[in-house]
């Protein structure tokens, strides 16, 4: 890894947020693939670790993923530089639209290519839940699996706030790590 990352840091977060339309969740296998297969960075579990954090954090995903990352990969600074990375394509993209939004309201152009976008980020969104699962359930485990099953359950069926689902996850979770750290120590006595 180089020394002082902070350029590729800002150009990589930079054109990830450039090209990544449909929410937060697209530009978490974009992130992927560029910090963990391409650079090298950090690895998978990492890289899924960011991911819960970031979504469970208030704001937005993608600002929030980058920050992790960039400070993960180079200390604060390094956060402050994906910040600025991710934040400035969104900035500067609503302020022209902004300036025009009367001549992109109705034009028929402009709404059929929102309705193929939504497509494509549906199929986006869908590949990054398909690769978290696969690597929540590797190797398999069959807590993991019914805890995602409870979860998905409890916001589809029963309407639960996500929030209550994230911190009753974190609550199991963290029993879970006692108890095997627990069951470790003793297995060492």
């Amino acid at each position: 890894m180089q020394k002082k990352p902070y350029l590729t840091l800002f150009l990589s977060t930079l054109q990830l947020s450039a090209f990544t339309f449909g929410g937060g969740f697209v530009i978490i296998p974009l992130m992927r693939k560029k910090f963990v297969e391409k650079l090298h960075w950090i690895d998978e579990q990492e890289m899924l670790d960011l991911t819960a954090i970031a979504q469970s954090s208030p704001g937005a995903i993608a600002v929030n993923a980058s920050i992790l990352v960039g400070y993960n990969v180079a200390g604060p600074l390094g956060a402050a530089v994906t910040v600025v990375g991710t934040v400035l394509p969104p900035l500067v993209i609503i302020t022209v639209i902004s300036l025009f939004y009367d001549a992109f309201r109705d034009n028929a152009v402009v709404s059929m290519v929102m309705a193929g976008m939504q497509a494509g980020v549906a199929a986006v969104i869908c590949d990054v839940v398909i690769t978290m699962a696969r690597n929540v359930l590797k190797p398999f485990r069959w807590q993991p699996l019914a805890v995602m099953i409870c979860a998905f359950a409890a916001a589809w069926f029963f309407s639960i706030n996500v929030i209550w689902i994230i911190l009753a996850c974190g609550a199991l979770g963290a029993v879970e790590t006692l108890v095997r750290a627990r069951a470790r120590k003793e297995r060492q006595q």
